[in-house]
């Protein structure tokens, strides 16, 4: 099956028809039909499928047990609404990949996996790449078992509903050392690529990133009969905030959003008893962010202060500068460059990955795809074909040069 067969194959899962966008969240209907196709893809060539302990899916070509297998694969879950290249494009390349090595009737010399990496982007229980952390022990039994939807659903429960076993979860050291590299294939998240005019890029980083949620408390009241002066109003003091969010970041050279809010009780015509608000950030460096979250949570003290309102601060997750392999990085523009003869600019990301989360356990290294607009996260989200067919032959020769060795 062609690279173009399989994506038409994929594009309709999960899509909503209102926004165009994709809601393909973790152990729902959506995330099932998404696991069935990547069986299906595995069984239609030959390959082993498992699904390991912690629900990531795996197809295997030669026995993994033999140990310095060369992985690829990245997610096809999405966040609200998002796009369909962000994960999914990573995936299918992979198969299209290994049918093209197959075409070309390369030697391999060492196991080769394709991977899906179940709750990536963390759209439902809130804490990105999950399968990823859990098989790595970056996330421990204890706090999954915590984990919870906006409907009160703990993972455990939405696992079992999904016919998985959530007793099972946990690290798993005895796979992730079978595994000698992992290459994720991802849509660039950004126009880096664009403004140079190349299709594929190297990955040298990801920026250092978290997730801090802003309690702002109040006091309820009729928003028609409470004069302003008598008000402890929480949401001037969160919008407050989000404009110095934007300040900082400015200042820092980094980035910062509050792109998540919920409100109680959430009536037009009453003032609010709560504001939480959701900010992500991130900068090129550590000592950047923490200049960044510092303002941000200063300000937010200041102006809850000025209006009678209380604020706490809880950090939900945080994870620091991820530096890829820098001798696998090195071998992958060695094959693009000197094999291909293709120019593989190296830059770094503000987006987090499941090879970011692996880093700490295996070699790992990422390979970027052109996106023209920049846009992510977003039912606008986009890639060129013949950027995408180029992505699949680059995956193609890193792959043939990584397992013939």
């Amino acid at each position: 099956m062609s690279f173009h067969s399989m994506w038409a194959e994929l594009l309709p899962v999960g899509r909503s028809s209102a926004s165009g966008g994709y809601r393909r969240f973790a152990w729902t209907g959506a995330d099932a039909d998404c696991r069935a196709w990547f069986r299906q893809q595995a069984e239609d060539r030959g390959l082993t499928h498992e699904v390991d302990r912690n629900g990531n899916q795996w197809a295997w070509l030669g026995d993994p047990a033999a140990g310095n297998a060369v992985v690829t694969g990245s997610h096809l879950d999405s966040v609200p609404d998002g796009g369909a290249f962000d994960g999914p494009l990573g995936v299918v390349s992979a198969f299209a990949a290994l049918d093209e090595l197959r075409r070309r009737g390369a030697r391999i010399t060492r196991p080769l996996g394709i991977v899906n990496f179940g709750d990536e982007e963390g759209a439902r229980f809130g804490l990105a790449c999950v399968g990823s952390r859990l098989t790595s022990g970056a996330l421990t039994v204890e706090q999954a078992h915590r984990l919870t939807d906006g409907d009160g659903i703990t993972l455990p429960q939405a696992m079992e509903a999904a016919g998985y076993d959530p007793d099972a979860i946990g690290a798993d050291p005895e796979r992730l050392d079978r595994i000698g590299a992992f290459v994720e294939l991802h849509v660039e998240q950004g126009r880096a690529l664009d403004l140079s005019g190349d299709r594929i890029g190297l990955a040298s980083a990801i920026w250092p990133h978290g997730r801090w949620r802003f309690d702002f408390r109040g006091e309820a009241n009729h928003a028609g009969t409470t004069r302003l002066a008598d008000r402890r109003d929480p949401m001037p003091t969160y919008a407050e905030t989000v404009l110095a969010a934007r300040r900082e970041a400015e200042l820092a050279g980094a980035v910062a959003t509050f792109g998540k809010i919920a409100v109680e009780p959430n009536g037009v015509n009453a003032i609010p008893s709560l504001v939480r608000g959701w900010l992500d950030s991130r900068a090129a460096d550590q000592a950047s962010l923490d200049t960044v979250v510092t303002g941000i949570e200063n300000a937010a003290r200041e102006y809850a202060a000025a209006h009678g309102v209380d604020l706490d601060v809880v950090r939900e997750s945080f994870t620091p500068v991820v530096e890829f392999d820098h001798a696998l990085r090195d071998e992958l523009a060695r094959i693009l460059g000197d094999d291909t003869e293709l120019k593989v600019p190296v830059l770094g990301t503000g987006a987090g990955h499941d090879a970011g989360i692996l880093s700490g356990r295996i070699p790992t290294a990422m390979l970027f795809v052109r996106n023209p607009t920049g846009v992510s996260h977003s039912p606008a989200e986009s890639a060129d074909e013949d950027d995408c067919v180029a992505g699949v032959h680059a995956l193609a020769d890193v792959l043939e040069g990584l397992a013939r060795t």
